[in-house]
């Protein structure tokens, strides 16, 4: 019961930090103005969580979930704190992961899509949709014309339908519509 309460605490604190993130977001802050706050707001939580984690620690089982659990967070805590020293640097990694949920979740699906050439080919598709997302655009409309026109396409207007080209074309055309 001890134990479930201090783990609450902890999230809490925890929370408290994500509060200030959510904060700094909303306001679109620069990394300087992200230092400065984090610095005045998060660091006395995260002083505050340090402190905890050694007080409980020494009246903590070492193999018990909490203790466990304090030891790799102790052992990690310059990394962990990073983030208020530099205002660039994001409090997790939570963009890096969910970019890549997609591909960790499909690795156990492409490893068997039957004929060594089809997983090239669904290499070459995925690599196209990802490419498409980091672009902003939508798969299908990009897909649907690049399918349309690249039969009559010459080899040298390849770099005409990378995504990248792809979305600043019609970035291009639409800032065109709108001036006239």
């Amino acid at each position: 019961m001890a134990e479930t309460k201090l783990a609450a605490w902890f999230v809490y604190q925890i929370g408290l930090l994500y509060e200030v993130e959510k904060k700094l977001r909303e306001q679109k802050a620069g990394p300087a103005l992200r230092q400065a706050i984090r610095v005045w707001q998060a660091q006395p939580v995260l002083d505050r969580l340090h402190r905890a984690m050694v007080w409980v620690r020494r009246r903590t089982y070492p193999q018990g979930l909490l203790g466990q659990a304090i030891d790799y967070t102790l052992n990690r805590w310059e990394a962990l704190t990073r983030f208020v020293e530099d205002g660039n640097l994001e409090i997790d990694n939570n963009l890096i992961e969910n970019a890549i949920r997609p591909i960790a979740l499909g690795k156990k699906n492409w490893l068997f899509v039957g004929h060594p050439e089809a997983g090239e080919r669904s290499a070459v598709i995925y690599t196209l949709l990802g490419s498409c997302r980091r672009h902003g655009i939508n798969p299908f409309d990009y897909l649907k014309d690049l399918l349309t026109r690249i039969p009559a396409a010459k080899i040298t207007q390849i770099k005409e339908f990378t995504p990248a080209a792809w979305a600043k074309a019609k970035a291009k055309e639409k800032m065109v519509a709108q001036a006239a």
